[in-house]
């Protein structure tokens, strides 16, 4: 795939930046460091200006996600704020599309009784599905980890299983 994107690189054309989707997503722990914890939030969405054709109607959408809401358990609560890239494969025909992608993540409180992440400062990267079933909604899951990628004196990391409800502009 990356030899596909890359010699497609020069055949990207530019479409823009847009408003593509706002929702709300929900996670639950998705191991037993991290079964304890839930997170709630809400988010939109941004195509990017660059779009790749990869043949045999496969495409390649770059979009920018925007998240802030709460990651909680029932020792404690934070606010958390996400902002990064996303990579969005999908087939002309099909209503499934592939996403993953990265983003910097703000936890505004670092340190519950069950798990101390070290840093306010965390990263966060998922891969998923996501299923257009009606002409302006979209139902989603992604596999989520958010670590403090060693910053930190120690960097337990987690991971939830998060769940969208997508409205699409």
């Amino acid at each position: 795939m990356v030899g596909v994107l890359l010699a497609s690189t020069a055949s990207g054309r530019a479409q823009g930046f847009s408003f593509e989707s706002a929702g709300a997503r929900l996670g639950i722990g998705a191991n037993r460091s991290s079964s304890a914890f839930q997170q709630a939030e809400a988010f939109a969405d941004w195509n990017l200006p660059w779009h790749w054709d990869l043949g045999a109607k496969l495409d390649l959408q770059t979009r920018l996600d925007l998240s802030a809401g709460w990651l909680g358990n029932d020792h404690g609560s934070a606010a958390v704020a996400n902002l990064g890239p996303l990579l969005v494969l999908g087939h002309e025909r099909l209503p499934i599309a592939v996403e993953g992608g990265g983003s910097v993540t703000i936890l505004s409180h670092s340190d519950f009784v069950s798990k101390d992440f070290s840093e306010p400062l965390q990263f966060t990267s998922h891969i998923g599905l996501y299923w257009d079933f009606a002409p302006h909604w979209r139902l989603g899951y992604r596999f989520q980890h958010m670590s403090n990628a060693g910053l930190g004196n120690h960097n337990p990391g987690m991971n939830l299983h998060m769940f969208a409800l997508t409205y699409r502009f």
